[in-house]
């Protein structure tokens, strides 16, 4: 089991740096995962099987995607120099996720 680095506070740009770094070490999962589906299709393995590996890189970019909203409403909430500036921010990230989610 990998250990996860431990997050600093939020809104420094060590934390962005964390964030940034699981994420990709995510995303080079997820590419992993999608290469072996492709190798699963090209032996002609059952859909079945395909399909539960093709789940899994769905499920693990979706978490990519939140990891990646996360830090930012972070690094928003952190950089809010008043309570209207904040929630126009939070307003932003909401419509991101609504668009994107």
């Amino acid at each position: 089991m990998t250990k996860k680095p431990a997050k600093r506070a939020a809104g420094s740009q060590d934390g962005r740096h964390l964030h940034q770094q699981e994420v990709m070490h995510r995303l080079r999962r997820v590419e992993g995962q999608i290469r072996g589906v492709l190798t699963m299709m090209e032996q002609d393995l059952p859909c079945d099987a395909i399909a539960q590996q093709l789940s899994a890189a769905r499920k693990a970019l979706d978490r990519a995607f939140y990891e990646m909203m996360a830090c930012s409403l972070e690094m928003e909430i952190g950089g809010a120099r008043s309570p209207r500036e904040l929630r126009e921010r939070i307003a932003e990230k909401a419509r991101l996720l609504a668009k994107y989610a």
